[in-house]
């Protein structure tokens, strides 16, 4: 038995997992972490990626490079080009980043799932009652990156983007163990709420990139701010911003989720199932007719 495997049993014992990740000062230790990984030290570097390629699988076979300066540059790399097939079809939105399906479905009365068991209400994650309203019928699909996972996320669609809002929240882990444990978790953490408005329909499909534990700072291209712990929200940051579909959109400074929103009549991609794991570029929603 190799050592990763001995260290990677350890970490799926679901109680010693749930101490580790979140018993732990998760602000400070993400502060810390996201200092460390930028250390160009060679020494430094190479432990640190070690280190990391004991606990996760990282392929790096669609990678544009496979030589960093950092561990940074690692988590944040960027896709060589034609690494991804983005979905051609009009009537298709597709997924903005790489991950694994969670809960999805139709929002309930306001609410939708984090784990089976556990609801929170769109309120609580986007503050904003238009918002709110705008999916109370609608549909979502919750997408978790792993730690090994291309970390960049991308418009699901021609889009129109006029603000973000940044909630400066905590740094929970959002793996299952903990999905199943802390209450309306992605409602604490730290997230940005992006409002999509499809071209040229005008319907709004909004992205909520939720930030965890080492990996707290999202960045967005279209913004000349860095989200991150330090900077105070909730807080709206207006902007104009057109994007293409499959146009990166941003990146997570490591990984986390992603939370995508559709209002009533559009329709989840019929190839979706909890569990199974989706790539940037596939689809996601299904318009109900013509553009």
């Amino acid at each position: 038995m190799t050592l990763r495997t001995i260290l990677v049993k350890i970490a799926q014992q679901e109680n010693l997992n749930f101490l580790l990740a979140n018993r732990v000062p998760r602000r400070l230790l993400t502060r810390f972490v996201g200092w460390l990984s930028r250390v160009e030290q060679p020494l430094v570097r190479e432990t640190c990626l070690a280190l990391w390629r004991l606990f996760c699988e990282l392929d790096l076979s669609d990678a544009r490079t496979t030589r960093f300066n950092s561990l940074h540059e690692c988590f944040t790399r960027e896709l060589k080009h034609g690494a991804r097939r983005i979905e051609p079809d009009p009537a298709v939105l597709v997924s903005p980043c790489d991950g694994i399906v969670g809960a999805m479905g139709r929002v309930d009365a306001g609410s939708v799932l984090q784990a089976k068991g556990f609801p929170y209400t769109l309120q609580d994650l986007l503050y904003d009652e238009e918002f709110v309203r705008s999916y109370l019928h609608g549909s979502y699909v919750t997408l978790r990156l792993t730690a090994g996972m291309y970390h960049r996320f991308h418009a699901p669609y021609d889009c129109r983007i006029d603000q973000v809002v940044y909630v400066s929240g905590d740094t929970w882990n959002v793996n299952p163990i903990a999905l199943e444990r802390i209450e309306k978790l992605f409602c604490k953490n730290e997230r940005a709420i992006i409002r999509c408005r499809l071209q040229p329909s005008d319907l709004v499909v909004t992205l909520v990139p939720v930030a965890a534990i080492l990996v707290a700072s999202i960045r967005l291209h279209f913004l000349d701010v860095r989200l991150h712990l330090k900077y105070r929200g909730p807080h709206v940051v207006h902007c104009d911003a057109m994007l293409h579909k499959g146009q990166e959109m941003g990146w997570f400074e490591h990984g986390s989720t992603i939370i995508a929103f559709a209002p009533e009549g559009l329709s989840l991609s019929e190839t979706l199932r909890p569990g199974s794991r989706i790539r940037m570029g596939e689809p996601l929603f299904r318009l109900p007719g013509p553009v």
